[in-house]
């Protein structure tokens, strides 16, 4: 199984366990995160929800076989489900992050509450790259903390920024050494169990209802353009220099 979950002292872990693939992304992969997290929304035992990776590589993204085979193209894919029950999660969520991570892997982290990674993490959104979009509010969401000069280096030029630029940017709350990074993280979610749970839900819907209307609004309109994006021209040009191993040439486009 890819995803590993474990419940201890009242923290619902879930592991994304495929090293051999830079723990790259299959569609099978987010509907087990999903029923994940919402079986941990429904269990009152469990006080939050830590997510996770191997050591050196929290997510290289979507594994792009996988994503070609079963695209995105409507709001009942894996990946569009997966990420709302990450927004409808009412428990806290905390990320632990060391090493990489690409795309959705960065994308997930503006919708946890703590978020701790490693200072040699290397974080990246390419979207660009692929001739795609932006997804799930990252349009939104990253302007509005970095500014719009510095979101655009990171989402028209895809620049990759270190876990101590990911902590100035607001998007972590601290860079580690890697050893330490899942053990503070887990202290962190253990924290959850001497507060009380109602209060910490309430907290949490409040903090998150002012930007809850702008937020659906932004996914609707990239996932309409990254839907159109994927047929595009310029898109399979793309994927076929990927799965070639070659420079793409978007000269005739």
């Amino acid at each position: 199984m890819s995803i590993r979950a474990e419940t201890l002292h009242g923290v619902r872990t879930l592991e994304i366990n495929r090293p051999e693939k830079k723990n790259a992304l299959t569609f099978a992969m987010y509907d087990a995160l999903t029923d994940q997290l919402n079986a941990a929304g429904a269990d009152r035992s469990i006080r939050a929800v830590l997510i996770t990776g191997q050591p050196g590589v929290f997510t290289s993204g979507n594994d792009l076989q996988d994503f070609m085979e079963h695209p995105p193209s409507t709001d009942d894919s894996s990946v569009v489900r997966f990420m709302r029950a990450l927004l409808a999660c009412e428990k806290p969520v905390i990320a632990a992050v060391t090493g990489t991570a690409v795309g959705i892997g960065v994308t997930l982290l503006l919708h946890c509450d703590l978020v701790y990674v490693s200072e040699d993490a290397r974080l990246a959104l390419p979207f660009v790259a692929l001739a795609l979009v932006p997804e799930f509010a990252v349009s939104l969401l990253l302007p509005r903390l970095i500014g719009h000069v510095q979101a655009a280096e990171k989402l028209l030029l895809g620049e990759p920024f270190t876990g101590a630029e990911a902590v100035a940017m607001g998007i972590a709350n601290a860079a580690l050494p890697a050893a330490d990074v899942l053990v503070h993280a887990g202290r962190m979610a253990e924290r959850f169990n001497a507060l009380p749970p109602d209060a910490v839900r309430e907290t949490k819907r409040l903090m998150r209802a002012s930007m809850k209307e702008n937020i659906a609004q932004a996914i609707a309109l990239e996932n309409a353009a990254f839907y159109q994006r994927l047929r595009s021209p310029e898109a399979k040009e793309a994927f076929d220099a990927f799965f070639q191993k070659r420079a793409p040439d978007y000269s005739k486009f």
